[in-house]
């Protein structure tokens, strides 16, 4: 059977940056290992598999692979397949529409907005599915440095420390000193998996960060690296995103109100990506929070599977 196929760069209004994606239409029919041997065989970061919604509201459903496992959920791949799924339903024609539709993945519903254009790459953003939650971890920041071939001194800022956070796949937010130190990272993912947590069913990821970036409007600056997803360094993680809002509100505590970040991810790669956070405060507790970014397509074609 021909199933028509999509590569896109997501969290980026430019090709050939972003963190690329592939979009696998028409994938019912499709088992999990068949599924996953075509993420193996894309190997990229995730590839996204569009099948037939459960429920008749709902515009796809999706399921989410790294080229080692399947996730319950990840951002580069909805906002990717948001996007995707808009497009094509244009047919090719260029609008100015927005448009607001359900994505079924595997931890849950989630709500997506697309904000379409002429002549500029196509927006999206979800609501977070899951509020992140900071879970119980014992933290060593001497290992931690180890990990990260950094010396102890450029494990944390302020009032921000190691901690273990999730909005459905975990990560051990790690705050760094400053842009140069992060920039001097050399992860050693044997150390990584020694220290790293079981959580949520799976290996904890690294997320690295700091205050500003290179971006003149960026107010912090990440990293991410998954070994046991398969991955090296990932150029834009949306999920890894979700869990860090958790340490935003956590540590920052942003007063009531609506509060928007800028975070870049994947300059070290040569692959720079723009994600925004936004965070709605009532009560001193997030009452909501979205990610969204935009992407562009730059390739196409069919699988003869």
């Amino acid at each position: 059977m021909a199933r028509p196929y999509a590569i896109y760069d997501v969290f980026t209004d430019e090709k050939l940056a972003g963190n690329p994606l592939a979009v696998v239409f028409e994938a019912d029919g499709l088992d999990t290992a068949r599924m996953q041997a075509i993420a193996g065989e894309f190997n990229l970061s995730e590839t996204v598999f569009v099948c037939r919604p459960d429920h008749p509201t709902a515009a796809a459903r999706l399921r989410i692979f790294t080229p080692a496992s399947e996730l319950p959920f990840a951002g580069h791949p909805t906002v990717g397949a948001a996007v995707a799924l808009a497009e094509a339903a244009q047919a090719g024609e260029e609008v100015d529409r927005d448009l607001v539709h359900v994505l079924e993945e595997n931890v849950g519903p989630v709500r997506c907005a697309v904000r379409l254009r002429p002549g500029q790459a196509t927006f999206a953003e979800f609501d977070l599915p899951r509020k992140s939650q900071r879970l119980a971890a014992e933290l060593s920041s001497a290992a931690l440095a180890d990990a990260l071939s950094l010396p102890v001194s450029a494990i944390g800022f302020e009032n921000h420390q190691p901690a273990l956070w999730s909005a459905g796949v975990p990560f051990i937010a790690v705050p760094i000193r400053d842009l140069a130190s992060i920039g001097a990272i050399e992860f050693d993912p044997a150390r990584w998996e020694q220290l790293a947590p079981m959580a949520d069913g799976r290996l904890a990821s690294a997320y690295l960060y700091c205050r500003g970036g290179v971006h003149h409007a960026a107010r912090f600056h990440s990293r991410m690296f998954a070994p046991a997803m398969g991955l090296g360094e990932d150029p834009a993680t949306g999920a890894a995103l979700a869990a860090f809002s958790g340490a935003i509100h956590g540590f920052d505590q942003p007063i009531d109100g609506h509060h928007t970040f800028l975070v870049e991810q994947g300059i070290e790669m040569g692959r720079p990506s723009y994600l925004h956070l936004h965070l709605d405060i009532a009560g001193g507790e997030i009452a909501a929070a979205r990610i969204g970014g935009q992407a562009i397509q730059i390739a196409s074609g069919t699988l003869l599977l």
